[in-house]
């Protein structure tokens, strides 16, 4: 079970969708939140992308020094750069950090963000697109010399001359919940990625990309990236969901979800879903609030409870299959402490008991 952690390269605060008590992504405040995760244990962070982010490299480069064993989860967005320039980029952190780098592939979700950085493709021509680059990226990385003709990009004798040696592999993490994001996750990602779901549809979902990746010749394993509010008691931990939308109004619910609905990702419909934009009925499933999608895109739903009830959730997900968790919390200098300390001495045991991780049947004493 890996557990990363979340860096809001968009700005950080205790509350969702308002100024009260918000913190601005200065370097000082991402550098406390990325040296906790490290010193608290968590496997990495990740770094999201988006016109309203700081530039992930730059971001997870100026934080090498001031880590020691946590891993960046960059995110990279095919289209903004050409896969040559991404890989270098990529080969270089990981050389320098000793081998932390990870890459999130994004094809993106929103029609007009995209058409801001230059990118006028629909939805199922961007993974197209995807498709392509991660083709060439994992050409280089095996060392070879790159000649691709594709319908979007076209690379002639492109090389890796990073230390005049095979560069050390970089691992793919790749979300999307369309037919189109499970073929190319099928045919090239390391982990898919999904967001936090009920399980049942969560099942579903890893069932369809495990089978399109043996069509493959593949095995994938999978991750979830979810929020979390957990306290010593369940009631202490609904009391501090429902006060993430203290300062929420209805009009605000309205205008965030009329922005949402210009996006033409099948993951962020499915979210929308799970709440139909009203506040009533949010426990969509035991101990899985979809509260924070009423107002934040993406990754809409958190495991709220008492230590023991989350790691139950978790241990749910695991036999599903899910054995990476990217989690977040508000706001994520306190949260990634309060996660550490309360649930991370439940997920030992599961780790330690008779909830291995799904698939896994090595020792206790031999899992991370």
């Amino acid at each position: 079970m890996q557990i990363f952690w979340y860096l809001p390269t968009h700005g950080d605060g205790r509350y969702l969708a308002t100024s009260v008590g918000s913190r601005i992504s200065s370097h000082a405040y991402l550098k406390q939140v990325a040296a906790a995760a490290d010193d608290l244990g968590y496997t990495g962070v990740l770094l999201p992308t988006g016109n309203f982010c700081e530039d992930p490299w730059i971001v997870a480069s100026s934080l090498i020094a001031a880590t020691r064993q946590l891993k960046f989860l960059v995110a990279v967005r095919p289209g903004l750069m050409a896969p040559p320039v991404a890989a270098r980029m990529a080969a270089t952190f990981n050389r320098l950090s000793a081998g932390r780098c990870l890459v999130n592939i994004v094809a993106g979700g929103d029609p007009v963000e995209l058409a801001g950085e230059g990118i006028f493709l629909d939805h199922d021509t961007r993974y197209l697109l995807a498709d392509e680059f991660l083709t060439i990226w994992r050409s280089l990385f095996r060392g070879e010399t790159v000649h691709f003709k594709g319908k979007h990009l076209s690379i002639e004798g492109a090389q890796l001359f990073l230390d005049h040696r095979k560069p050390a592999p970089v691992d793919i993490y790749f979300g999307g919940s369309s037919a189109a994001a499970r073929s190319v996750a099928a045919r090239h990602a390391d982990v898919y990625l999904t967001w936090g779901e009920p399980p049942a549809q969560a099942a579903e979902k890893i069932q369809q990309v495990r089978a399109a990746a043996a069509r493959e010749g593949r095995r994938i394993q999978f991750g979830m990236r979810l929020h979390v509010v957990v306290r010593e008691t369940a009631e202490q931990a609904w009391r501090a969901a429902n006060n993430l939308l203290r300062h929420v109004t209805d009009d605000t619910i309205t205008i965030a979800q009329n922005l949402f609905d210009r996006h033409d990702s099948v993951g962020q419909l499915r979210m929308k879903q799970l709440h139909r934009g009203k506040r009533h009925n949010l426990e969509i499933s035991p101990n899985l609030w979809a509260g924070v999608g009423l107002v934040r895109g993406g990754a809409g739903t958190a495991l709220v409870g008492d230590p023991q009830s989350v790691a139950r959730r978790i241990a749910e997900y695991c036999e599903l299959g899910i054995e990476t968790f990217i989690l977040s919390g508000y706001p994520h200098l306190e949260e990634a402490y309060r996660v550490a300390e309360l649930l991370f001495p439940e997920l030992a045991q599961i780790n330690a008991g008779d909830a291995l991780v799904a698939g896994d049947k090595r020792p206790a004493d031999q899992l991370s």
